[in-house]
């Protein structure tokens, strides 16, 4: 086991974290400004199947627990830290763990850097503002594994099972490929999403990038917060219309009871680790440039008692009714008869971990992944009784909008 010496200190604010990023290994979570970058790879664990996230959790506390740390700051992301990402289904795909030899963090005005070896104390960098990375040309998209007019069939049986009584909801994603000149420069999309959708998650791990609305699970000090999202509508960049388009969603009864299967499922998979828990009666809607969504943001108190970790706690949740459906293990069964396409670690679990288990997950929406010229977007809709494919198919194209125009030459 890799013994890592761990040295965080505070900085000078570099301003843009992702304009900090080199080419080698980026890793990113930053929501606002706010959260950490790294780069090089100074620990990584790869593991795949239904005992992925044990797997990370046990490999995890034994890096922790054998490394030495120095960290005068003790803020939420300084010290050591990892960054995941999970697969969605247990078979196939892969999910990893990377601890990057530096990491960049911002909380409010306090910033750091964290410096991480392999048994010896590493040099602390000077942070320098990288050279805008090359924007991809020549870039075109394709239909992935089915064309639109196939994936409205499979919504349209989806629905009749629905309405048969097998299951209440179910969540079907469909694919899009973008081929590129040359290889992909991952920290282009990334500062265009960054700079689009500041009120996402922006992210990187190992080849899976994109800005994420929906928070799975953050964990901090003994609180426990989830954003929910579920029930969505396009906006038209008319915000009169917007707002009454808003106020539709609202009172929409088929995004309505796709919301609360969402929230209950949540609910349901925290209870048992917190003394206390707030899930508001009502959601509240979530405006972001490309759709709104529905919203409600799920807490909870953990006792000290539970030693669970905010990844054994992103394990707990995954899947959620907002990517799996209900029930859970009827809606995931369906989908992997129907939905005609390998995941990934979309719709998996994204985010990082420091030593003492706190950290942040979000799911990996709004999403894509990478490898040399080629880049595979993933987009999924929420499939009810009153669902029409149509629709549906308009709505997953709304969600392709952020990365698709994040590989544009802005």
């Amino acid at each position: 086991m890799t013994r890592l010496v761990v040295r965080t200190v505070e900085v000078p604010d570099p301003g843009n974290l992702l304009e900090l990023l080199p080419a080698d290994a980026p890793t990113a979570w930053l929501r606002r400004g706010e959260g950490i970058v790294g780069w090089g790879v100074a620990a990584r664990l790869r593991t795949h199947g239904a005992g992925r996230f044990k797997d990370a959790v046990d490999w995890w506390h034994q890096i922790a627990a054998d490394a030495e740390v120095r960290d005068d700051l003790g803020v939420p992301g300084s010290g050591l830290v990892c960054l995941g990402s999970f697969a969605f289904a247990d078979e196939p795909g892969d999910s990893v763990l990377v601890v990057p030899q530096v990491v960049v963090g911002r909380r409010g005005d306090r910033t750091w850097l964290t410096v991480i070896g392999d048994g010896e104390a590493a040099p602390v960098p000077t942070l320098v503002r990288q050279d805008a990375p090359r924007a991809p040309t020549g870039v075109t998209f394709a239909d992935g594994n089915l064309s639109g007019t196939a994936w409205e069939s499979v919504v349209a049986g989806a629905v009749a099972r629905i309405n048969a009584g097998e299951l209440e909801k179910v969540v079907l994603a469909r694919d899009l490929i973008a081929t590129t000149d040359e290889t992909l420069d991952v920290r282009w999309p990334l500062r265009q999403l960054g700079r689009d959708y500041e009120m996402c998650w922006t992210f990187h791990v190992d080849g899976l990038f994109g800005a994420t609305p929906e928070l799975l699970v953050r964990r901090e000090r003994g609180l426990v917060t989830s954003r929910v999202l579920a029930g969505t509508i396009r906006r038209t960049g008319d915000d009169e219309r917007d707002l009454a388009l808003a106020a539709t969603l609202a009172r929409s009864s088929k995004d309505l009871e796709e919301h609360e299967y969402a929230v209950r499922s949540v609910a349901d998979a925290l209870a048992p680790h917190c003394t206390s828990m707030n899930v508001p009666e009502s959601p509240f809607v979530l405006h972001l440039p490309n759709v709104m969504h529905l919203a409600t943001d799920v807490a909870g108190v953990v006792p000290d008692t539970d030693s669970s970790t905010v990844l054994e706690l992103a394990a707990a949740l995954h899947p959620s009714a907002a990517v799996g459906g209900t029930p859970t293990a009827v809606a995931v069964t369906l989908i992997s008869e129907i939905e005609g396409m390998d995941r990934g670690r979309y719709a998996g679990p994204v985010g990082w971990m420091d030593a003492s288990g706190d950290g942040e997950f979000g799911i990996a929406l709004r999403s894509a992944e990478y490898d040399g010229n080629q880049v595979r977007l993933f987009a999924g809709c929420g499939i009810v009784a009153e669902s029409d494919p149509e629709s549906e198919l308009a709505e997953a194209g709304a969600k392709f909008v952020p990365v698709r125009d994040a590989l544009g030459a802005q």
